[in-house]
């Protein structure tokens, strides 16, 4: 008599084999077979976990997220040299940079379920440490101004396109200059003062 097959903890090893086949191959090669063939399962295992293809990219996104926070939180609780809304500027780009095709899935991805409670979580989580890095109202410190408000979506509009065009390759040519050498860090510092 045959043994049923034991995994051990399924869901977990389906998000580690999607996260690994996300980072070498990309958002397209991630398919519902292709990370049950990873994970060394039947292609109907991960159904009954995340449901379809939306429920593990959203479950994948909410670890992504989490990841994303802690990167945030470190650079806010040991800013060094720099600005609390600067340091968190740095390691957004900083995220970004050292995982990009997970970075495109939490921000770009339209198959994602916000309604996933892990997923919303996560990236309200992110939201509110993003509004953390900015100067509070006085006199409602849980309550941002209209112009806190303001200034975390331009700030947050100008480090998340810079970081999506550093991915799409977008700004070689401009660190190539000699004004940037290459240095990331310099470019964003002129991005950020401007």
């Amino acid at each position: 008599m045959k043994r049923p097959y034991h995994h051990g903890d399924l869901p977990a090893a389906l998000l580690r084999a999607a996260g690994e086949i996300l980072r070498s191959e990309g958002l397209p090669a991630l398919t519902l077979r292709a990370v049950a063939r990873r994970a060394g399962v039947s292609h109907m295992a991960p159904a009954p976990h995340f449901g379809d293809l939306s429920g593990l990219l959203s479950e994948l996104a909410a670890i992504g997220y989490g990841l994303f926070n802690d990167t945030l939180r470190q650079a806010q609780d040991h800013p060094g040299h720099r600005s609390v809304p600067t340091a968190t500027a740095h390691a957004y780009v900083a995220f970004a940079r050292t995982e990009p095709a997970m970075f495109l899935l939490m921000f770009r991805s339209e198959r994602l379920d916000f309604g996933r409670p892990a997923l919303a979580a996560a990236a309200a989580e992110a939201t509110r440490l993003l509004m953390r890095s900015l100067p509070a109202n006085a006199s409602k410190p849980d309550v941002p101004s209209p112009a806190t408000l303001g200034r975390a979506v331009g700030q947050w509009s100008v480090v998340h396109g810079f970081a999506m065009l550093l991915i799409d390759g977008r700004l070689d040519g401009i660190l190539a200059a000699p004004e940037c050498d290459g240095d990331v860090d310099r470019l964003l510092d002129l991005a950020l003062a401007s």
